[in-house]
This record gives structure tokens, sequence and C-alpha cells, in this order.
């Protein structure tokens, strides 16, 4: 009797023990120097300082550095990870690996997809609607060529383009069909494909376009995220073209936008739509930490929704979104 009791007592404090161990997860982003993912980990960083988790902050470039991050994170120990994954075709390797390991997965901007293109239910996922926030952006250039009276037929728009990833796909989808809603002339709208998602590469893309479409008396720009609109700026700026001849509106509203709307002068980055970095990160980490936790899996998706911020109400739409 004394030995069962000494066995039980030895399960019941191990069992303890684990319970009491910290929780240890992973935050993993597809492009560190990104401010956008800056702004996700600083915020999954308060979230551990206020609940008391660890957590381990990786880069993942590539789809070998994905795997090798993820077995990183179960030689650590960790629970599970947040992912915005390089490609989200890597979707059911990042699954199974996860499985492998027993870590619980949650996908975070970018939805993981199957073999088919189809999302992966089983992932829980918090993003935005791109096509959503992307006609928020055309509906902002809409009206701001209303307001500068221009006409419509001597304006070319910029699609700073990168397809292949669905996002962005979607928010510059969203934007050309509102600028067409509006009359804007289809024939006036150029693409401009970027290899990388990044402004030296919209730079380039957008400065082709400029050069082969020299008729337009005034210029507009889309794209993925602020620095695509941001390198289209800069192309326009070197090609001459002045604050108000050209309308740019990103989608962010991170450091990128907030250096170019408090500049002394303004240029042809309009304004961006701003996006809570706060809510993916922080909320996300907490989901995670509550499911690992037995608190419930995290709502299978969550979309968060975004605010047009230009110079002048910069200070109300950061404070309506917890900046």
């Amino acid at each position: 009797m004394k030995r069962t009791l000494l066995a039980a007592a030895a399960l019941c404090a191990a069992a303890w023990a684990h319970a009491a161990e910290p929780v240890k997860i992973g935050f993993l982003v597809k492009q560190v120097e990104e401010p956008w993912f800056q702004e996700e980990w600083r915020y999954a960083e308060v979230a551990a300082k206020e609940k008391g988790f660890t957590l381990v902050k990786i880069g993942i470039p590539n789809g070998e550095k994905t795997m090798a991050a993820i077995d990183n994170l179960a030689a650590q120990k960790a629970q599970g990870f947040v992912i915005c994954a390089p490609d989200v075709k890597l979707g059911k390797a990042i699954e199974r690996a996860a499985r492998r390991n027993n870590l619980k997965v949650v996908s975070v901007d970018d939805r993981l997809v199957d073999g088919s293109g189809k999302p992966i239910a089983s992932i829980p996922h918090m993003g935005i609607s791109g096509y959503q926030i992307g006609k928020q952006v055309g509906e902002g250039i809409v009206a701001e060529i209303k307001a500068r009276k221009w006409n419509m037929a001597e304006v070319g728009a910029i699609r700073v383009a990168y397809d292949q990833l669905p996002t962005g796909k979607d928010r510059t989808t969203g934007a050309i069909d509102a600028l067409k809603a509006a009359g804007f002339p289809a024939a006036n709208i150029i693409d401009a494909p970027q290899a990388k998602t990044d402004t030296e590469n919209a730079f380039n893309a957008a400065n082709i376009a400029l050069t082969k479409n020299a008729k337009f008396k005034y210029w507009v720009a889309v794209g993925l995220n602020d620095e695509a609109v941001l390198g289209a700026v800069r192309a326009a700026e070197g090609r001459g073209i002045k604050a108000d001849n050209m309308i740019g509106i990103g989608i962010g509203g991170a450091k990128a936008a907030e250096s170019e709307l408090n500049k002394p002068q303004p240029t042809g980055f309009f304004g961006s739509i701003m996006i809570s970095a706060k809510e993916h990160g922080y909320q996300t980490s907490i989901n995670l930490v509550n499911w690992i936790n037995g608190k419930g899996v995290p709502p299978a998706e969550v979309l968060t929704k975004g605010m047009l911020m230009t110079r002048a109400n910069q200070a109300q739409v950061r404070k309506a979104m917890g900046q």
C-alpha cells in the first residue's frame, strides 16, 4: 500500500511539474527585414511578457529553412508556432512537420493551402480580406482623383504586381476593380510585376512601366504593401513627376508609411490602408498559447479590417487601430 501511495504521489508530482512548465512558442516570418513583420514580433513579445510564455522568433525565407525551423522548435521543447510562410503551398508540408513534432500551428497573414490551392481548414488562421482592403485602396484613390478634379482619361494606373502570392493578387485586384467601377479606363492600367515584395524591386518594375507609358499626365499606384507603392512613387519622382500629379495608396501603415507621411513636404505617397500588426502579433500568440493550455482551438479564420490613413488623419487612425 505504501509503495502504491508513493508511486501515485510521484506520478502526481510529475504531472504537476509538466503542467507547470512555461509555454514556449515560435513566431516564424518570411521576411524579417520588413517593418510589418518586425511589428508583429514586437507585439508578440508584449504578449509573452504579459502572459508569461517564451517566444522564439525565427526568419524563414525559404522552404528548407521553414522545415529546419519547425524541427528546431521541437528540439527546444516548444509546444507550437505562429507562421507566415514564404510560400503558402508549403501548407501540407508544414502541417505534417507540426504533427510529427507534436506542435500546434496557427497561420498569420497568408493562409496556408494544400496541393490543390484550397485553404487548410485544420490550421487556424488570422489574416486580412485582401480583396476588400484592395477595394479600400481603389476607393481612396478615386476619391482623391475627384478631389483634384483630374480627367481619368489622362491618368495612368500602375499595378505593382506580385500575383504568385494569393493575398497580393487579391489586394491589387480589389484596387483595380474599385477603379474600374468608378469609370477608370481599363486601357490605362499597366501591370508592373515585381520580383520580390520590397521597395527596390517595386521601383524597378514601376520604372519600366513609366518609361513605356510617358503619355499620361497623372499617375496613381497600387500594390501589395506600402513598400510596393513607395517603389512606384520613387520611380515617378525619378521621372520628374511631382507629388501633385501622383496618388499612391499602400497597405500596412507601418514604419514605411509613417516616415513618408511625416516628411516636411507631401510626396506622391498619399496614404496607406492601415492594418493592425498588434492584433496579428499579439492576438495570434495568445490564441495559440490558450490552445496549448487547453482553453479551446482558435477560430478557424479571423479577417481583420483596415482604415485609410493620410497626412491629415494619421493621429486619429493610429489611435483607432491601437497604435
